[in-house]
């Protein structure tokens, strides 16, 4: 456990209520960890719009038990998607909001910061 004159600029330590461990938090960003933060970690905020086929890992999500539209099927939606987007008919947000096969849909596709290893290998890639 680090001390808080270790930490860098803008992390404290805090004391979670669910588990009584200590964790981190960062006052400027507002972001939370487990893990004592380092000045070198480089993070990403990114936002998404998922839309899954019947081949998807797991061809499933918060709106849809099963999902059988072809990988087709899909890349013409996200076509449209980005269409509706670059056109400004509609803000990323909130299509993400209503029609992302995520859960990261409640927060209008946003899933935060995150650092190297943390996403898939592609995702992180392409961020």
């Amino acid at each position: 456990m680090a001390d808080e004159a270790s930490l860098p600029e803008g992390w404290v330590i805090r004391q979670s209520r669910s588990t009584g461990k200590d964790y981190y938090f960062n006052t400027v960003t507002r972001e939370s960890q487990w893990e004592p933060p380092t000045e070198n970690v480089q993070k990403v905020r990114a936002s998404h719009l998922l839309v899954k086929h019947n081949e998807s890992r797991r061809p499933s999500s918060w709106r849809q038990e099963e999902i059988t539209r072809s990988k087709e099927e899909a890349l013409k939606l996200i076509e449209e998607y980005r269409k509706k987007i670059s056109s400004n008919e509609i803000d990323f947000a909130e299509l993400a909001s209503q029609m992302s096969d995520c859960s990261s849909a409640r927060n209008g596709g946003d899933l935060g910061s995150f650092g190297p290893g943390q996403m898939q290998k592609p995702f992180e890639d392409a961020t």
